[in-house]
């Protein structure tokens, strides 16, 4: 059994919301709006991905030994048999861990959908305050930054200072193949954090939506404003008066 948050479901449409009050409903806003942000830029959601990146990076780093040992098995047959050994332990690590980043970055999306859906219904500045995680946000991206900015330096290092003679494709590969991984889980850290930052501008900063102002079409009592009788000039003909 998976251990994971379920998702709230998102808000309900107009006609059917049943919350006694506002203050009922931004209640729930607050309550929901806080699980979803830390299951977004929670310190734990930071712990997952940078445990994924390691499992990718332990996979690669023993696939990366794998193809040296593969270039050296025609001076020893055995080099070969644990290369092709080391080769498939690699992506025996490395296959889980592309798929788990590919269900987190899809959760994301999702959590990132409900952010916007629930922001949207009302404002409430004492509440979503809370919510901006300026502190937490600024881990996220300076982490992601060194990451990337690490990941960067190997993949283009790697190649420019190899020797012909003393350093092969397999060590190449190896090192561009760590670079790859640190480079993608910073890509990765910095939009969530960016993301955040954007959501917070665009959703928790923007205008609150008018929530008094009745809406012209549904009046008061309750009935549509189509359902009463409609002006003389409006397209249809005025009761003629008794002759």
């Amino acid at each position: 059994m998976s251990s994971r948050p379920t998702l709230p479901p998102p808000p309900p449409p107009v006609e059917i919301r049943t919350w006694p009050d506002r203050e009922a409903m931004l209640a729930d806003r607050a309550f929901i709006l806080g699980a979803l942000v830390r299951m977004h830029l929670g310190p734990a959601r930071l712990g997952v991905l940078v445990m994924w990146a390691g499992l990718a990076a332990f996979g690669w780093l023993l696939v990366g030994s794998g193809l040296v040992m593969f270039e050296q098995a025609s001076a020893d047959f055995f080099s070969g048999i644990a290369g092709l050994l080391t080769l498939l332990l690699g992506v025996g690590a490395l296959i889980p861990a592309v798929i788990l980043v590919s269900l987190h970055l899809a959760r994301d999306r999702e959590i990132r959908a409900l952010l916007v859906e629930w922001g949207a219904l009302d404002r409430d500045p004492e509440r979503d305050r809370e919510l901006r995680l300026p502190g937490m946000s600024l881990v996220w991206l300076l982490l992601s930054f060194v990451l990337a900015a690490g990941g960067l330096a190997l993949c283009v290092i790697g190649p420019a200072s190899a020797r012909p003679g003393d350093d092969t494709y397999g060590m190449v590969a190896l090192i561009m193949g760590l670079g790859m991984v640190a480079w993608l889980t910073g890509l990765i850290g910095a939009v969530k954090a960016l993301a955040h930052r954007r959501w917070v501008l665009r959703v928790l900063a923007a205008p609150a939506p008018d929530r008094l102002t009745p809406d012209p079409l549904t009046p008061a009592g309750g009935r549509s404003a189509s359902s009463g009788p409609r002006p003389p000039g409006s397209g249809t003909p005025s009761p003629s008066p008794d002759r």
